[in-house]
C-alpha cells in the first residue's frame, strides 16, 4: 500500500470521510472508487475548466451598465464615447470579477458540504447574457434598470428554493418535452457564439448594419461611422486576429488533445499578449480608461471591494410593468431548464441516478443550495448562479463526491484576491471561448428527434430563435407554443376521426406524459403526511426505493455515457 493510499484510507475513516461517504469510512451508501486525493485533483480539473467564468461573466454583465448612469444625447444614445462613464462602467465590471468569483466559490462549496455531489455553481453562461442584453440592454437601453433586473434575481431566489423543497421544480423539469429540453441548450450554445463574434464582448468579428441584419466587422475605431458599423477596412484589426488564432484556434486544437485547462491556457496566452504597451493589440492604451485599466492591472494581487453593486436592488416597480414579471418568468424557465439539465446530465454521468425516478441522491439539497445562490448571488448585482456543464471535467478525473466541489470553490476563493488580473483580461481574449462553449452546446441537437416533425420542428425553432432574436426568452416561448399547438392539434384530429387520420411516423414520437415515474409531491412530504416521525429520512425524494450507487462514468471502460435513448437529458461525455 503507497503511501497515497494510506492516506485515503486515513482521512476515509475519519468523521470527514464518513460524512462525504468516501470508500472504506463504513458509512452508509459509501460511494465507490472514491479517494480524498482523487477528489482534490478532480476539483482542481473543474475550477481550471471553469475559472473563465470569472473574467467572461463580468465582461459580459458589465456591457448592461450596472448602476452606472449613462448622460444619453442623440448622437450618443449607448453612451460609448463620454468617459466619466465608461471609467464607471470599468469600475463595475471590476466589481463583478470579485462578485463572480465570491458566489462561485460560496456555492459550490455549500453544493460539495449539503449535497455531496461533484457539481459546481456559478452564474451561469446564456442567464448572464439575457440579463445584460435582453433585460437590462447595452448600457441601459433595455425594459428595466439594473436594479430592478438584480431585485427580479433575488425573488427568483426564494421562489426556486419554495419550488426545491416541495420538489416542484424537480417535477417540473421532468414533465417538459425532451425535444425542448434539448433544444434550449443548443440554442442557448448559438447565442452565447453570437456574443463572443460580437465586439461589445467578443472579438468583434460581426456587428449590426442597416441594410442587412448583420455583417462583417473587424475594423479599427477610426473606421467606423457613428453607428459604430465598419465603413471600411474590415477584418483588419490586429485583435481580432490575435482573437481567433491564439484564442480561438489554439484553445480548440488544446480541446482536440484532451489538454486540462486548454481554455484557461487560450485567455491566458491572448491576455499575455495584450498587456504590454505601446503595441497594435494593446489592452491599455494612451487614454484616460486606458491609464486607469493599467493603475490597476500593475497592483496584481489586491482584493477590490464591490463599489457600486452591491445590494443594489430597486423595490419600487411602478415604472417596470409587465417586463418586470417577464424578466421574472424567464429567469424562472431558463434556470430551471439550464440548471435541471446539467444536473441530471451530470449525475448520470457520474454514475448516481436513479434510473426509475430519473432522480439523485441529495437533489433537493442540490436544488435549494442552488436557490440561495440565486438570492445572495443577486446582493452581489450577478446574475442567476447555476450548476456548470464543465463539472464534467472534475468527474472524468474521478470525483464523486461533494469535496470535489469544496476544492473548486476554495479556489475561486483565492481568486478573489486576484481581482487586478482578471480585471485586465480583454474581450478578444474571451470571445471564442463563447464560440466554443457554444459548440459543445450543440451537441445535445444530435439527441433530438428530428424524424418526428412534432418534435423536430418546435426544436428547430427554439433553437434559431434564441440567436434571431437576441432572446432566451422568446426562443422558449417559440418553442413551446408550437409544440403544444402541433402535437395538441394533431391530437384532436386523431380524436375526431376516432384514430383514421393520424400523423406519419407518429410511432417514434417521443413519448410524454404529465404522470412522471415516482409522482408528483417528494418522497419526504409524502412520508410527513403518513404521519412518520423521522420524515427526512429517504435517500431518494421521489422513488421508493433504496439509493444505491453505481459505477461512476470515470471508472467504467471508455468512460462512455449511456445512450440517448436512456435519459431525456443530454448525457455529458468527457469533455475537457
Amino acid at each position: 500500500m503507497t503511501w497515497a493510499e494510506r492516506f485515503n484510507r486515513k482521512v476515509a475513516q475519519s468523521a470527514f470521510g464518513r460524512w462525504f461517504k468516501l470508500e472504506f469510512s463504513g458509512a452508509s451508501k459509501e460511494r465507490k472508487y472514491s479517494r480524498f486525493l482523487t477528489e482534490v485533483r478532480a476539483g482542481l480539473a473543474t475550477f481550471f475548466a471553469m475559472a473563465y467564468i470569472i473574467a467572461v461573466n463580468a465582461n459580459i454583465t458589465a456591457q448592461s451598465g450596472g448602476t452606472c448612469v449613462c448622460p444619453r444625447t442623440a448622437e450618443d444614445f449607448a453612451c460609448d464615447k463620454d468617459v466619466e462613464y465608461d471609467l464607471c462602467v470599468e469600475v463595475i465590471r471590476r466589481d463583478l470579477i470579485t462578485a463572480t468569483a465570491a458566489i462561485a466559490a460560496l456555492s459550490s462549496f455549500l453544493m460539495g458540504v449539503g449535497a455531496n455531489i461533484p457539481i459546481a455553481v456559478a452564474p451561469g453562461m446564456g442567464l448572464n447574457a439575457y440579463f445584460a442584453f435582453q433585460v437590462v440592454g447595452y448600457h441601459g437601453t433595455g425594459p428595466i434598470s439594473y436594479q430592478t433586473a438584480v431585485t427580479a434575481v433575488f425573488v427568483e431566489g426564494f421562489i426556486f428554493a419554495g419550488l426545491s423543497i416541495f420538489g416542484l421544480r424537480q417535477w417540473l423539469a421532468r414533465a417538459i418535452p425532451a425535444s425542448i429540453k434539448l433544444a434550449t441548450g443548443a440554442g442557448i450554445g448559438l447565442y452565447l457564439a453570437l456574443i463572443g463574434l460580437t465586439y461589445s464582448a467578443g472579438i468583434g468579428a460581426i456587428t449590426g448594419s442597416t441594410a442587412t441584419p448583420l455583417e462583417l466587422a473587424g475594423c479599427l475605431p477610426q473606421y467606423k461611422d457613428e453607428f459604430g458599423v465598419c465603413i471600411s477596412h474590415k477584418l483588419q484589426n490586429p485583435t481580432l486576429w490575435v482573437g481567433i488564432f491564439c484564442g480561438g484556434i489554439l484553445t480548440a486544437l488544446l480541446m482536440m488533445y484532451r489538454v486540462k485547462g486548454a481554455i484557461i491556457a487560450g485567455i491566458a496566452l491572448v491576455s499575455i499578449i495584450s498587456w504590454p504597451r505601446g503595441t497594435e493589440v494593446t489592452y491599455f492604451p494612451d487614454t484616460p480608461i486606458g491609464n486607469d485599466n493599467f493603475k490597476f492591472f500593475k497592483k496584481v494581487v489586491a482584493f477590490h471591494p464591490i463599489q457600486k453593486v452591491l445590494v443594489a436592488q430597486d423595490w419600487n416597480l411602478s415604472g417596470a410593468g409587465h417586463q418586470f414579471a417577464l424578466a421574472l418568468i424567464t429567469f424562472l424557465y431558463v434556470d430551471i431548464l439550464d440548471c435541471t439539465g446539467t444536473l441530471y446530465s451530470m449525475a448520470r454521468f457520474g454514475g448516481f441516478i436513479d434510473e426509475h425516478t430519473q432522480d439523485f441522491e441529495g437533489s433537493a439539497i442540490a436544488y435549494t443550495v442552488d436557490a440561495m445562490g440565486i438570492t445572495i448571488g443577486s446582493l452581489f448585482g450577478s446574475p442567476p448562479v447555476t450548476a456548470y456543464i464543465e463539472s464534467g471535467a472534475g468527474i472524468s478525473e474521478g470525483g464523486v463526491t461533494g469535496i470535489t466541489a469544496m476544492v473548486t470553490g476554495f479556489c475561486f476563493f483565492i481568486s478573489i484576491f486576484f481581482a487586478p488580473i482578471f480585471a485586465s483580461i480583454p474581450p478578444w481574449a474571451t470571445g471564442c471561448t463563447l464560440v466554443l462553449v457554444g459548440s459543445m452546446m450543440m451537441k445535445a441537437t444530435a439527441d433530438i428527434n428530428w424524424s418526428y416533425s412534432g418534435d423536430g420542428i418546435p426544436a428547430f425553432i427554439t433553437i434559431i430563435c434564441m440567436p434571431f432574436t437576441y432572446s432566451i426568452a422568446y426562443g422558449l416561448i417559440a418553442g413551446i407554443i408550437s409544440y403544444i399547438v402541433l402535437n395538441t392539434t394533431a391530437w384532436v384530429i386523431e380524436k375526431a376521426s376516432g384514430g383514421r387520420i393520424t400523423p406519419s411516423a407518429k410511432e417514434i414520437k417521443d413519448p410524454w406524459t404529465w404522470r412522471i415515474p415516482g409522482g408528483f409531491f417528494p418522497r419526504w412530504l409524502v412520508r410527513l403526511f403518513q404521519g412518520k416521525a423521522k420524515f427526512w429520512e429517504g435517500s431518494s425524494i421521489y422513488g421508493k426505493g433504496d439509493y444505491e450507487m453505481t459505477t461512476p462514468a470515470s471508472k467504467k471502460p471508455n468512460s462512455s455515457p449511456p445512450p440517448p435513448s436512456e435519459t431525456n437529458f443530454e448525457p455529458i461525455a468527457k469533455q475537457e
